[in-house]
C-alpha cells in the first residue's frame, strides 16, 4: 500500500511495497490501482520519463514484471499552476460589498480551476465579475476562495474581495465562527429522527477515490442532522444537516457511515433497484436521469470580519431537488 505522498518543494513522492499476490504484476498497471488519481498514461510517461524507482534503481519500462517485497517509488513533479483567466459566466449573487460577496452556486459549476476543469468555474466567473483588483487575493489558484463546495452540490458560498477580508473569514472558519446549514434528501427514514454524527474522515482505505470513517488517523469531523419530511412511508427523507467542522464530502460521508447515503450520490449512494422501487412512479422516473447528490447548502451566517455586522442568509432549493420532492 502507498504512503499519503510525501510533499517536496517541487514534487509529491508516493511510496509504494509489492505484495506477494501482486508479484509478476506489470509495473503500470500496478500503478493504476495504488493511485487512481493518476491516468495509465500519465503514470507510463513517467515511468519512461525517469521519474520511478524499484529498489532504489531507475526503472523505464511499463511493462516491468514485479516482484513481491520490492519497494517501489514514485516522483511526481509539480506542475506550474497556470493563472485562472476572466470569463463572462452569469453569477447569482445574493450579497454584495466593498469586501465580500455571497454566491448561490449551480449544480455542476467547479469552484476553482483543477485538473479536468481548467475553466467555466466559479473563480473564472468572479474574476470577470470583480475585475483585475480580485487577482491573487489569498492565492493566485485560487483567488477569494476561503471555503468550498463539490462540484454537485448548489447553494451558498462566500468569497473574500480583499485580503484583510480574506484574512478574517480564514479565520472564521479555522475558528468554527460560520453558521452553515444543508438540506440533503437521504434514503430512509433516519433513527433517531435527530442527532450527531461523530467520526474523523479520512481517505477510504479500499478506494483512494473516496473519502471514509476511519477508526484510526483522519481529522475530526461533526455532523449534527435533523429530520424535516419523510416521504413514501420512510424510503426518503428531507433532512438538514449543521457543521461543526468543514472536511471533504462531510455530509455525504456521514450519511452513508449511519446507512442513510444521499439519494443521487455517484460516489456514496446506494442506487439499488430495490431502494429505487420503493419511491412513487414519478420519482422512480426522475432517478433515472438525477445524476448527482441530492445536497443544497441551504443557509450561511457570520459576523462579518471588516463591518461587524452579524449577516445571515438563505437561499432556496434548486429546481431539480424541488422536482424530486414533489415527486416524493
Amino acid at each position: 500500500m502507498p504512503d499519503n505522498g510525501t510533499n517536496t518543494n517541487d514534487a509529491q513522492i508516493y511510496s509504494l511495497t509489492v505484495s506477494d499476490i501482486e508479484k509478476k504484476q506489470r509495473l503500470d498497471r500496478f500503478l493504476v490501482q495504488h493511485l487512481p488519481d493518476l491516468s495509465r498514461s500519465r503514470l507510463q510517461a513517467l515511468i519512461t520519463d525517469k521519474c520511478l524507482t524499484i529498489d532504489e534503481t531507475i526503472v523505464e519500462t511499463p511493462n516491468y514484471r514485479l516482484k513481491s517485497g520490492q519497494k517501489v517509488s514514485l516522483t511526481v513533479p509539480s506542475a506550474a499552476d497556470p493563472e485562472p483567466v476572466a470569463q463572462d459566466i452569469p453569477l447569482d449573487i445574493v450579497y454584495e460589498d466593498p469586501y465580500l460577496l455571497i454566491v448561490n452556486k449551480p449544480s455542476g459549476m467547479v469552484v476553482h480551476p483543477a485538473p479536468g476543469n481548467s475553466d467555466g468555474t466559479l473563480v473564472n466567473a468572479l474574476l470577470y465579475h470583480c475585475g483585475d483588483d480580485f487577482k491573487g487575493i489569498g492565492g493566485v489558484r485560487r483567488p477569494g476562495i476561503v471555503h468550498r463546495i463539490d462540484k454537485d452540490t448548489s447553494g451558498l458560498m462566500v468569497v473574500a474581495k480583499t485580503d484583510e477580508c480574506h484574512q478574517g473569514l480564514v479565520q472564521l472558519f479555522a475558528t468554527h465562527d460560520i453558521e452553515r446549514s444543508y438540506n440533503a434528501i437521504v434514503w430512509g427514514f433516519p433513527k433517531p429522527s435527530a442527532d450527531e454524527i461523530r467520526g474523523n474522515i479520512g481517505r477510504s482505505p479500499k478506494n483512494r477515490k473516496k473519502m471514509a470513517v476511519v477508526p484510526t488517523g483522519g481529522k475530526r469531523a461533526v455532523t449534527h442532522y435533523k429530520t424535516l419530511e419523510v416521504f413514501s412511508h420512510g424510503a426518503a427523507s428531507l433532512i438538514e444537516c449543521r457543521l461543526e467542522t468543514g472536511r471533504t464530502h462531510q455530509i455525504r460521508v456521514h450519511m452513508t457511515h449511519i446507512g442513510h447515503p444521499l439519494l443521487g450520490d455517484p460516489l456514496y449512494g446506494n442506487q439499488s433497484q430495490s431502494r429505487i422501487r420503493n419511491l412513487p412512479a414519478k420519482a422512480q422516473g426522475l432517478m433515472k436521469t438525477f445524476q448527482r447528490q441530492a445536497l443544497h447548502a441551504k443557509t450561511l451566517g457570520f459576523i462579518h470580519p471588516i463591518t461587524k455586522e452579524n449577516l445571515s442568509f438563505s437561499s432556496e432549493l434548486s429546481i431539480d431537488l424541488k422536482d424530486l420532492i414533489i415527486s416524493l
